[in-house]
């Protein structure tokens, strides 16, 4: 009877220290705001929520926005120490440190949303992404940020002329430097903490930056002018330290890919409802706003620079996607 009872106590403590186990957290860092219509928490909140369903509770993904774990760069250089778990990082940033990267930040390489959804999730985005590997980090989905439009505080932009003189902030990459200045702008590199200061300030006369990023990260308040310009599309990469990346089982990996992919299937859905709200909003706000009907004058500017970058992105990639983007398109 002493036996049995020891061992009823047993099987006891133990079910009661499973069901008292602490969820395994996870850091998972962004740069901009936890805004319900931001699609850097738009992705990264539904993907932490798929991997809690999925593993049960065995993980929980604990988000850190604003840059509170650093800036891109900087959260690029934790995944790979392993200092941080996972991040939302936006595709330029990346480009700095995997030059192939580089390829999906081209100005017009994508016509439309549906034509980049295509190639990202094909065989030239999985090249891409799995190039990552060098940094020790996984790539595991690209989602969307969505296309980039232009505003400013000197005037509506309807041809590249219309650009001269105004100072645009740019991400401190060599593409975004290119572009501004094939049209004949002047680019001014800034880290993303203080563009929103440099406007205020008057240090710059605007930016570039996709709908759903002015309206949460309140841009409207600062710039006047917002020209629909869709210059460039902008992947948000989902990446997984290597070293937390070792640590998972089979099984954890193949939820951690899916979770991934159903977040960002899930972002770029709610992005097309959420710009048209926003393109409202934005205009109650006091913003002007024009669309960019005849986007060839700016496509044969910055067509040069497919030549000029060729070498750093690796002729390779980018004969891949340009292909992609051809095949999909039709």
């Amino acid at each position: 009877v002493a036996v049995l009872f020891l061992v009823l106590c047993i099987s006891v403590l133990f079910s009661y220290s499973e069901s008292a186990a602490q969820p395994i957290e996870l850091k998972l860092g962004f740069v901009t705001a936890a805004s319900e219509g931001d699609p850097y928490f738009i992705t990264s909140k539904k993907f932490g929520e798929l991997v809690e369903g999925y593993t049960k509770g065995k993980y929980k993904v604990k988000l850190f926005p604003s840059g509170q774990l650093g800036n891109e760069s900087e959260m690029i250089k934790n995944l790979t120490m392993g200092s941080m778990d996972l991040g939302v990082i936006t595709n330029a940033p990346t480009g700095a440190f995997v030059k192939s990267f580089m390829v999906f930040d081209l100005p017009f390489i994508f016509p439309n949303e549906q034509v980049a959804h295509k190639v990202l999730d094909g065989e030239a985005g999985k090249m891409v992404l799995a190039k990552l590997d060098k940094l020790q980090i996984v790539g595991l989905a690209i989602s969307e940020g969505g296309f980039r439009h232009m505003i400013n505080n000197v005037r509506p932009v309807n041809t590249p002329e219309d650009t001269k003189g105004i100072k645009f902030r740019v991400m401190t990459t060599p593409i975004y430097i290119a572009l501004f200045q094939s049209l004949g702008s002047n680019a001014v590199p800034l880290p993303w903490g203080e563009v929103f200061t440099a406007m205020q300030q008057k240090v710059v006369d605007g930016l570039e930056i996709p709908l759903s990023v002015i309206y949460a990260n309140k841009f409207y308040e600062v710039a006047k002018y917002l020209s629909l310009t869709n210059h460039t599309y902008s992947p948000l990469i989902l990446m997984c330290s290597e070293q937390r990346w070792k640590k998972f089982s089979s099984e954890e990996k193949e939820i951690f890919k899916r979770s991934a992919y159903e977040a960002t299937v899930y972002a770029r859905n709610e992005a097309k409802g959420i710009n048209e709200d926003i393109l409202k909003k934005l205009k109650a706000a006091g913003m002007v706003i024009n669309d960019v009907s005849n986007k060839k004058p700016f496509q044969d500017a910055v067509r040069p620079m497919y030549k000029q970058f060729e070498e750093e992105i690796g002729k390779e990639v980018l004969q891949a996607v340009l292909n992609a983007s051809d095949a999909a398109s039709k």
